[in-house]
């Protein structure tokens, strides 16, 4: 566990917040990138609902010639079965656990607290939810994909065995394949996990649709 918590953008509610939402970046990318998304939400101001858009670390990135930027892991390989660094996967599953339990030291339960990511953030999402022991509000992987699903089995925490899950994908993505988000889906319901996916004719992105759906989803799980 980190004993310093990662640096974070918040938006916080106009009462005091009854829920939190972790939001996690993509490659390259900063708390900053999907902060300006909460007003496009257009969240009931009762549901008082915080939002947390942690900075990921910066490190240097193998495919992209060593440069450095934010990043959750390096990425050393297109390959898609070895594509994400399991090792900066779970080290950043650790700093992201740490932001989890500094809100329910704050006096937010674990279920009231949902753990979202875009791409390399929907893939800490997915592997820090699925092994987390307490039970969220839910979880939501967007254009993303899972690391070492064939360890889901075994390392799932019960805890989270019936959270709401939220995959979603644009079928025209070209930096994180639709298959893989699908394949993620399919592992996830084959772990009898109550998942639900959602398919967009977009890019590596997110659009109109998909912001809508994303609203009445946190509505419906944080209410």
């Amino acid at each position: 566990m980190s004993q310093e918590l990662l640096p974070y953008v918040e938006v916080n509610p106009t009462q005091a917040p009854k829920a939190v939402v972790i939001w996690l970046h993509g490659l390259g990318d900063s708390g900053n990138g999907f902060a300006p998304i909460v007003p496009e939400l257009k969240l009931p101001e009762d549901l008082a609902i915080r939002f947390v858009f942690p900075h990921a670390p910066v490190r240097p990135i193998t495919i992209n010639g060593g440069m450095e930027m934010r990043a959750w892991y390096d990425i050393a390989s297109m390959d898609f079965n070895n594509r994400a660094d399991i090792e900066g996967v779970k080290e950043s599953a650790a700093q992201v656990e740490a932001l989890i339990e500094a809100e329910i030291s704050k006096g937010i339960p674990a279920n009231k607290i949902v753990l979202a990511g875009f791409s390399q953030g929907g893939v800490i999402a997915l592997h820090l939810g699925t092994r987390y022991e307490k039970t969220l509000a839910g979880i939501m992987s967007l254009s993303s994909y899972m690391s070492e699903p064939e360890k889901l089995s075994a390392e799932a925490s019960n805890a989270n065995k019936m959270t709401p899950v939220l995959v979603a994908h644009g079928n025209q993505d070209e930096v994180v394949p639709i298959m893989m988000g699908n394949t993620a889906f399919k592992v996830l319901e084959s772990n009898g996990y109550a998942v639900t996916w959602n398919e967009y004719a977009m890019p590596h992105s997110v659009c109109k649709q998909e912001i809508d759906d994303i609203s009445a989803w946190l509505q419906q799980k944080l209410k």
